[in-house]
Formats: structure tokens, sequence, C-alpha cells
């Protein structure tokens, strides 16, 4: 009995902030995906990445994206203010580790970043759960790309070769989601995220 007061005592200690990393190659969805996670996700918040590219028609600052330019990006990174950072296709990205730490003690934090970005934060945060989001091929992601409107034909091939180096990365990650639909990838998502949150190994001090 006293064993199974034990284990109730253990389910119910607090526990750390989970970090969720969902990464992915450009065109694959997984800022979709990590949008409609924090709809449907309890008790989990989002670490807002400060870039040097201009904000799109539907972008909010502070929300989307913290929009700086590239003396104020730089500045932050000799000052060792990013947890990780990157370029990407002529912009940087970057995600602020006091920010970041921050959330951390308040509970879950949702991570969305690059491939590069990614395979930064794993070192310094060990416990953190990596997931990549994959298209279904890549003349799927080809097609989507070309949805946007956003890209010039050549800017699109080159999107395409990179994210077929970017999926060679997928098994350094935890977990895979096959955007193929949308609502079945944040199903998935959802899934990992609820799954790890029950990891008893949690509230033992480990992983």
């Amino acid at each position: 009995m006293n064993d199974e007061l034990d284990v109730f005592k253990l389910i119910r200690a607090p526990r750390g902030g989970c970090l969720f990393v969902f990464s992915g190659p450009s065109g694959a969805g997984k800022s979709t995906v990590c949008r409609a996670l924090l709809k449907i996700v309890p008790d989990v918040s989002f670490s807002v990445s400060h870039t040097t590219r201009r904000a799109r028609a539907d972008e909010v600052e502070g929300r989307h994206y913290f929009f700086i330019d590239e003396n104020e990006f730089e500045r932050m990174v000799r000052e060792g203010k990013f947890a990780e950072y990157a370029t990407v296709y002529g912009h940087r990205y970057g995600t602020s580790r006091d920010q970041l730490e921050e959330k951390l003690t308040q509970g879950d934090v949702l991570l969305d970043v690059d491939i590069q970005g990614a395979k930064q934060i794993k070192p310094l945060y060990a416990a953190a759960i990596s997931v990549i989001i994959l298209p279904p091929s890549l003349e799927e992601l080809r097609v989507r790309l070309q949805e946007r409107s956003q890209n010039e034909p050549s800017d699109i091939e080159r999107r395409v070769a990179q994210a077929e180096l970017e999926i060679g990365a997928a098994p350094e990650f935890d977990y895979f989601i096959v955007n193929d639909r949308l609502d079945d990838a944040v199903a998935a998502g959802k899934c990992i995220i609820e799954a790890e949150r029950r990891r008893l190994s949690r509230r033992l001090g480990g992983r």
C-alpha cells in the first residue's frame, strides 16, 4: 500500500516544463501545425523567435515573431542572447535564451524553428523533445511552395533541393510527423505532447 501511495505522490509532484521543438523544411507546414496545436493543447506557451525578415500581411509583432533589423540581431548574437540562431534563405532567425528560460519555469513550451536551429537546441536542452514535420513527398512540397505565390521558380527549386538535404536529418529527431492531412498531423503532434507529459522519468528528474 505504501508503494501505491508513493506512486500517486510521484504522479502529482510538480515537474519542470517540457520543451517541444518542432522543425521541418520550408513548405512542410511546421508553423501551421504549431499554430493549430497552440489552440487545442492546454498549458503550453509559444516561444516567439526574432527575425530580420519583414512581417507578412497576416503576422503580428510579438505574436508570430519579433521583427528586428540586422544591427539589432547582430548585437544579440555578440551578447550571447540566443539559444539558437540561423540564416535561412537570406533572413536571420533566433530564439531568445532569456525568453525561453523564463517560459520553461512557467510550464511547457513549444518552439518552431528550422532544422539548423533544432540541431543547436538539442545540445543545450538535452531533455527537449524534437519533432520533424515532413511533407508527403518532395513533389507535393514543390506544389505547396508554388501555391504560396511568394517565391520565384528558381527559389522554389532551391528550397526543394534544400528540403531534400534537411529531410536527411530526420533520424536525429525523436519523432516525425508526415503532414499529408493537416488534421492528422495536428492530432499526431497533440499525442506526442500528451505522451511526453506522462513520461514517469520526468517526475524522477531524468528524461
